[in-house]
């Protein structure tokens, strides 16, 4: 599988628009949920105008702090769950019930 990468559209102070070269639902979806559980987010949202004929789009609108500074808070803390789940995952395999 490949990486998904990250191409700035747009940017401001307060908002940030990204292509989603590569994208994976599975990571994208939990990513725009977490930053919408951020108190310093106003939004943020992930469009695609036709899932096999171009990349998905990532808008993110931030009330303080910026923009980029909210993705970097968002993938650790998906970061620390996904290692959660993960060591979870393998202790049931080793003891299972």
């Amino acid at each position: 599988m490949k990486e998904m990468e990250f191409r700035v559209i747009s940017k401001s102070k307060d908002a940030l628009e990204l292509e989603v070269v590569n994208a994976d639902r599975t990571l994208l979806i939990p990513l725009v949920e977490e930053l919408n559980r951020d108190e310093k987010v106003v939004s943020a949202i992930y469009h695609y105008e036709h899932p096999y004929l171009e990349n998905p789009t990532l808008k993110i609108k931030v009330k303080e702090g910026k923009p980029q500074a909210a993705i970097k808070r968002a993938s650790k803390k998906l970061e620390k769950i996904f290692e959660d789940l993960q060591k979870e995952f393998e202790n049931s395999i080793k003891s299972p019930k």
